[in-house]
């Protein structure tokens, strides 16, 4: 099954998503705030392999914001990056040249239908 880390710190998105994903034949792992959510992407199992397909994470988080995740990510686990879906509900812009978004492709803006979600999940994993 493949598996999917989910990254917010509003518990009812994590929920909402979670429930979503398992009907999808997901394993579903959530972390409430970045510095979490990369101890678990940092580790491998015994292979030397991510435990995750996917990472949907929120932008702004405690301890380590999306942003500062997604750098560390493409810095140590670039696999893992370009598995990384960034969600926002602030209005994206990619005037910032420095900014990750502006370098990212998966950006997820909030509120999404999940058809949405589904195209870009499927874009990104098949």
């Amino acid at each position: 099954m493949p598996r999917v880390l989910i990254v917010d710190d509003e518990p009812g998105i994590r929920f909402a998503l979670k429930r979503w994903f398992e009907r999808q034949h997901w394993t579903v792992s959530e972390a409430g705030d970045g510095q979490t959510a990369i101890t678990e992407l940092l580790a491998s199992d015994d292979t030397g392999e991510s435990r995750v397909d996917l990472v949907i994470c929120d932008l702004h988080l405690p301890l380590l914001s999306g942003e500062e995740l997604l750098r560390t990510l493409m810095v140590s686990r670039p696999a893992i990056a370009a598995r990384v879906i960034l969600s926002t509900g602030d209005a994206v812009s990619d005037a910032a040249p420095d900014s990750a978004l502006a370098i990212h492709p998966h950006v997820l803006q909030k509120p999404f239908e999940l058809n949405t979600l589904k195209a870009l999940v499927t874009s990104i994993v098949s």
